[in-house]
């Protein structure tokens, strides 16, 4: 039995210290996806403490069918969906705090910016959680998955309930829609294709 899965046992027989040390694990990784998503880092941290939350409630109800780590970003998917929707009914407009995330961001040139330069330039970050903002629930979803949680496709398979094929050509057609916004704001002349981002890009072939 591998060690996330003594703690889930130990964790659903009540014990709060092995819950904690499987937040431990994974809360960074939830924190930033959240973030991506809502662009705000007090939403973020609203929604990261939901994810465990229900997480810890539901713990009798996870039967392992798939890895912890696909449940929580399927909660979290979830959650960050819910609150664009909640989000756009109430006329809010979605923009992104100064502070620096975590974790990695967007990192395809073909439609982004390389993570470093996200990282320092705060125009460009907002320009990124726009394009982001303006995508499909769909394709919004699968974005935040592969390129800023970095799920493997199988992993974004299982998460959404969709054949592998179907993430890649899903993934590809939001990546192009990015690229479309970012073009019809000016700002894709200033992504500069990178040797680390070129191999990112053959991984998706």
């Amino acid at each position: 039995m591998t060690g996330e899965k003594v703690l889930l046992a130990r964790a659903r027989k009540g014990e709060i210290a092995a819950f904690e040390s499987l937040m431990t694990a994974y809360e960074n990784r939830i924190y930033t996806l959240a973030l991506r998503s809502t662009g705000s880092e007090q939403d973020a941290a609203d929604i990261t403490q939901e994810v465990f939350l229900r997480a810890w409630k539901s713990l009798d109800t996870f039967r392992g069918d798939s890895s912890l780590s696909t449940w929580l970003y399927r909660v979290t998917s979830n959650l960050c969906v819910d609150f664009a929707r909640k989000k756009t009914s109430e006329g809010f407009a979605v923009s992104i705090d100064d502070e620096e995330s975590p974790a990695a961001s967007i990192a395809d040139p073909s439609w982004a910016v390389q993570p470093e330069q996200a990282a320092e330039n705060q125009e460009l970050r907002e320009e990124l959680q726009y394009a982001l903002a303006q995508l499909s629930e769909e394709h919004r979803r699968v974005v935040l998955l592969r390129d800023v949680a970095g799920l493997p496709y199988a992993d974004i398979a299982r998460t959404l309930g969709l054949e592998d094929g179907t993430v890649k050509s899903r993934l590809a057609r939001a990546r192009a829609a990015l690229r479309k916004i970012l073009i019809e704001r000016g700002n894709i002349s200033r992504f500069v294709p990178s040797k680390q981002a070129e191999g990112r890009r053959a991984d998706d072939e």
